[in-house]
């Protein structure tokens, strides 16, 4: 077999972040929502949460990039991306510290595990 599996892609992904739980959230971090309409739609949201959809999340935090957010100005940026459980939000949080952003990171157990936690959620 050639190529790595996603497993082993993900562990290499993770052991290059900081990950938080919901609970570890900077109070001055950007909390990033990758997650498709349909999840979101499905399973409610974080309230000031941006929501920046995965297929455009390097080209929207990179500081460098023409098609890049306002406030993604600069490297040291804490940004911390969810999805819905964790997964995916790892492998982004990992293309963004791929751009610079040293500080980027993901959501322990995503907006599953948020909700759990009892904090603000919105439907």
């Amino acid at each position: 077999m050639t190529g790595r599996s996603i497993d082993d892609i993900l562990a290499d992904a993770r052991a290059r972040l900081s990950r938080v739980t919901p609970s570890e959230v900077p109070a001055d971090a950007v909390l990033v929502d990758i997650r498709p309409a349909a999840q979101r739609a499905a399973e409610g949201e974080i309230p000031g949460a941006l929501i920046v959809e995965r297929n455009v999340l390097e080209w929207r935090f990179d500081p460098r990039s023409d098609a890049r957010l306002p406030i993604a100005d600069r490297f040291d940026l804490p940004v911390v991306v969810f999805c819905s459980e964790g997964y995916t939000s790892s492998l982004a949080a990992a293309a963004l510290q791929d751009l610079g952003l040293h500080l980027a990171t993901d959501l322990t157990g995503g907006f599953k595990a948020w909700k759990r936690a009892g904090l603000p959620v919105s439907n």
